[in-house]
């Protein structure tokens, strides 16, 4: 029995009655991107983008593999095929193909004349539909290139079988239809007229006189414009009485052959590069003949190659009636009107005067055309409206910096900047094959430096090609210098500088304020009270603005619900160029926002870590408060610092370099235990280094003692013991008093790692004696936690539990409830284990702390695996891997390998057994980790055994 693919609403993969759609959001975002294109290969790298978007994790290519894995065990038919993967399957079994199928044979039988058969097809083809295309898939790569064209079709169709239905004399069955239609999208026109239409035929003329002016009043009201010929045409049908069936038409009329075909868009770009996903948009979309008309925008930031792309583009399209173009700019519509009726034939001196009788006249000339016109810098969508063709078959190019969201049955497309291939790419074309390919590493500097912007790139290449003595490798270390970098990116009329002080001169007084200010900021992305923070008032509309002028842009709603803003590189050095020439360094504006930014991340790690010293915070009394209360807000707090990780790490460097020592050092030192919780290392190393700079520097002995001990504990984690204990003990003589028990308390945890037993416990006993004395619930808490697990005391544990109940800490109730989980599995008593294990998983999901989850699925993978169920404990342990496996945290997937590895054993599958052994001996062994590495050496020697081979 075949598989069935559903896109046409909410994923549906069935087989006869059976329900196959799988549940994870990755791995239906993985199979809609297989299905839509059924048959055809898919790059592993295509892949990645659609289904994790533009910041996929670092470990992206082997979860993938892993998602793969597990949609075989459904779906069969997906084959690995070189650099990617395709579903083998009929395109006849994905209802989209087999949508666009009967629709393309719907419109050949009305074209034969067939209405009847044709209506019947059209219907068919809509009744796929279940609701909007992949409702349920989260990637906007698939939304963008398929849900919205797919959405287009959907109602395209609809109105063609509509059309037909009227001709065939049934307008008062669809006339409920059309209403339901108008209602929904209230400036379709073809739509209205043909509700007008079909009112008229079902005898009912006064409601079609008034529909046709709620019509005119909606188009007057939303765009400024009057009904176009088709509605106009069905209005005067009914005021004749004339609206029996008639014959649909199959082709265009009005002659235009018979006039002059313009042909104006500039010749097409010599050394183009890239922007296939564009192209092929841009071709998908465009009508067929007798269609509704297709408007389409290609927004983007200064220099992305838009008008580039457009022209390419067009110069590959085959338009009959013509093609027009016009560079918009600061011009009115009625300027750009003139000029396009003049192109049309229009005589000399009888263009209209008014703004208005010109729109008319332009719509009225290009009707019967299938005509192709070119809009290129537009700067809202006011300037756009009355230039846009309204005849069957025509199409709208449309350039401009904001994505004209205003502009209604528009689509748009946001052209980014080049990746790494695409940029070394255009640069060959431009400055020569041979001297890119002499010295790729310096091209792929150059490539870096310019950001990918296309326009840098030419530039670049430019300068390349005009000094034939000229390295790559001495332009790339003169584009090395921020401070110079626009200087170098210049060349004949072509500037990056220039291009980017049209957009900025043509912002209001605040837009520009706000943009140079956020020069003194690197971030690659800041959200509105960031924004807020550095301009001294509400910043969130100006924001938008400058996201609309295309000098920043709006990433979408961030992991905490904000909305969030980026910008290119060679943008952020323009503005602090500006922030430099207007308002001077730009230290007076980071210490204004210092004190907000503070503020945020100091209570953000208070919510992390509830009642340390200093934190502030209410303490629940009931482990039910502690849940019900806390959960929620820590699990906020969590979101908020992910989301804003990017933008407090790099402020700390701008921090130091400008001065302010104290809040680097400050900040560094509340964002560590965030990025512990997310092993986030390379950033917890790089603030750790910058705030124990600006410790020194300052003289502060305490802040450089709490530097020191966060270092440890990056150290730690990564198994450097040694430098761990070092860094303690220097640490210890610095901290202040109520600090030192917590410095000592990580000195016993590393004696612990390193086999050192008794000196842990002693650390632990003695930090356990100084919190209890001070009246430190937190450290008491902690120490409970360490003493219990270096003793594996139960009741020990069980007083942590308590305490961090006690403390509202569902984060530290998690924790010690994994770690009961693992005792009582040493200790044989796997129900226990289990409750304890579901407990601390439970937490550690509500609370979204995806590498606490993954340790607790491990251990619901060994409670299986006791319980023999190897089947259960083989699905927790693969889900476990893949989460370790995205961070990259290699000790927790050396730990899940392990454990996959045994279950695997059980379900004798030895071979993958032996794999995944193998792969955990590596990493114990890469970590130093010799408890591990002897548990693995075991069980692969049971491997291999279980295989018939010596080790």
């Amino acid at each position: 029995m075949n598989v069935r693919f559903g896109v046409l609403g909410t994923l549906r993969v069935v087989e006869g009655e059976r329900d196959l759609t799988p549940g994870p959001a990755k791995h239906r975002t993985l199979l809609a991107a297989l299905s839509l294109r059924p048959g055809r290969a898919l790059t592993v790298d295509r892949l990645i983008a659609e289904v994790w978007g533009e910041e996929p994790p670092a470990s992206a290519e082997p979860v993938l593999r892993v998602y793969v894995s597990a949609l075989r065990k459904v779906v069969g038919g997906i084959r690995t095929v070189p650099g990617g993967y395709l579903l083998d399957v009929d395109p006849d079994e994905v209802d989209a193909h087999r949508f666009e199928r009967l629709v393309s044979a719907g419109r050949r039988a009305r074209d034969a004349g067939r209405t009847a058969e044709a209506a019947e097809g059209l219907r068919a083809a809509l009744a796929l539909w279940r609701g909007p295309a992949l409702a349920d898939v989260d990637s906007a790569e698939l939304r963008r290139a398929y849900a919205l064209p797919l959405e287009e079709l959907r109602l395209t169709a609809l109105e063609e079988r509509v059309e037909l239905d009227v001709a065939l004399g049934r307008g008062a069955e669809v006339a409920g239809e059309l209403r339901a239609l108008v209602a929904s999208h209230p400036l379709r026109e073809r739509a209205w007229a043909q509700l007008v239409l079909a009112l008229g035929q079902a005898g009912r003329r006064s409601e079609a006189l008034g529909a046709y002016r709620e019509a005119r009043r909606l188009l007057v009201g939303e765009l400024g414009l009057e009904p176009g010929p088709e509605l106009r045409e069905a209005h005067e049908r009914v005021l004749a009485g004339s609206t029996p069936a008639r014959a649909v038409p199959n082709v265009p009329v009005g002659g235009a052959s018979a006039r002059a075909v313009p042909n104006e868009t500039p010749p097409d770009v010599a050394d183009f590069t890239g922007r296939e996903h564009a192209l092929e948009w841009i071709r998908r979309s465009v009508p067929v003949a007798g269609s509704a008309p297709i408007h389409l925008v290609l927004h983007g930031p200064a220099g992305t190659g838009k008008s580039a792309l457009a022209v390419h583009a067009a110069a590959g399209l085959d338009f009959p009636g013509g093609r027009l173009h016009a560079s918009l700019g600061a011009r009115t519509p009625g300027a750009v009107l003139e000029d396009l009726l003049r192109s049309l034939g229009c005589p000399q001196g009888a263009v209209p005067a008014d703004l208005a009788e010109r729109t008319r006249l332009y719509r009225s000339m290009v009707s019967g055309r299938r005509l192709l016109v070119v809009l290129d810098d537009a700067a809202d969508e006011a300037q756009v409206r009355p230039l846009l063709p309204a005849g069957p078959g025509c199409m709208t190019l449309v350039t401009s910096r904001s994505p004209l969201s205003g502009l209604e049955a528009a689509r748009a497309f946001e052209l980014g900047v080049f990746d790494a291939d695409e940029s070394v790419e255009m640069l060959a074309r431009v400055a020569g094959e041979r001297r890119v390919r002499a010295e790729p590493r310096a091209a792929a500097r150059i490539a870096t430096l310019c950001g990918g912007l296309p326009l840098a790139l030419r530039i670049a290449g430019s300068r390349l090609a005009r000094r034939p003595s000229w390295t790559l490798e001495h332009l790339a270390g003169r584009l090395e210098d921020e401070r110079g970098r626009l200087d170098e990116l210049s060349a004949g009329d072509l500037a990056v500088r220039g291009s980017l002080a049209l957009g900025y001169h043509a912002l209001s007084e605040r837009e520009r304020l706000l943009l140079r200010r956020l020069g003194a900021l690197s971030a690659p992305h800041v959200a509105p009270w960031a924004a807020t923070a550095v301009l001294g008032e509400p910043a969130g509309r100006l924001l938008e603005a400058l996201a609309e002028a295309g000098l920043l842009r709006a990433r979408g709603l961030d992991a905490s619900g904000q909305e969030r803003y980026d910008w290119h590189d060679l943008t952020r050095l323009y503005a602090a160029e500006r922030l430099a020439a207007e308002e001077g360094p730009p230290a007076r504006v980071l210490a204004a926002a210092t004190g907000e930014i503070l503020d945020r991340a100091r209570r953000a790690r208070a919510l992390l870590l509830p009642a340390e010293p200093g934190s502030g915070r209410t303490v629940a009394r009931t482990a039910e408060q502690a849940a019900d209360l806390d959960t929620a807000r820590l699990r906020e707090s969590a979101r908020w610092l992910a989301a804003e990780r990017g933008f407090l790490v790099a402020t700390v460097a701008d921090l130091r370099r400008a001065g302010l020592d104290e809040a680097a050092w400050r900040l560094a030192f509340y964002l560590t235990p965030f990025l512990e919780l997310g092993a986030h290392r390379e950033d917890w190393h790089a603030v750790v280094e910058l705030g124990l700079r600006s410790a020194r520097r300052t003289g502060h002995r305490h802040g450089e003692a709490l530097l020191l001990r966060s270092s440890a504990d990056l150290h730690r984690t990564q198994g450097r013991l040694e430098e761990a204990a070092d860094l303690l003990q220097r640490a210890l003589p610095l901290a202040e008093a109520h600090e030192v028990p917590r410095t000592r308390h990580r000195l016993g945890l590393v004696r612990l790692a390193q086999g050192r037993r008794p000196e842990a416990e002693a650390c632990f006993v003695a930090c356990l004696a100084a919190f209890s004395a001070a009246g430190d619930r937190r450290g008491r808490a902690d120490a409970l936690r360490a003493l219990g697990g270096a003793r594996q005391a139960e009741d020990l544990l069980h007083g942590s539990l308590a305490a961090y109940r006690e403390l509202g800490d569902p984060r530290g109730e998690a924790a010690v409830s994994l770690d009961l989980a693992g005792l009582y599995l040493d200790r044989k008593r796997p129900a226990e284990a289990r409750e304890r294990a579901e407990r601390g998983l439970g937490l550690a999901r509500r609370l979204g702390d995806r590498l606490p989850e993954a340790a607790g699925l491990v251990l619901i993978a060994r409670v299986a695996l006791a319980e023999g169920r190897p089947d259960a404990a083989r699905g927790a342990a693969e889900e476990a891997l893949g989460t370790f496996r995205e961070y990259a945290e290699r000790r927790g997937a050396a730990r899940a390998l392990l454990t996959l590895a045994a279950a695997l054993l059980d379900l004798d599958e030895v071979a993958e057994a032996v794999d995944a052994v193998s792969g955990a001996v590596g990493e114990f062994d890469a970590l130093g980790d010799r408890h591990g590495l002897t548990e693995a050496e075991e069980l692969a020697r049971e491997a291999s055994r279980r295989r018939g081979l010596r080790v």
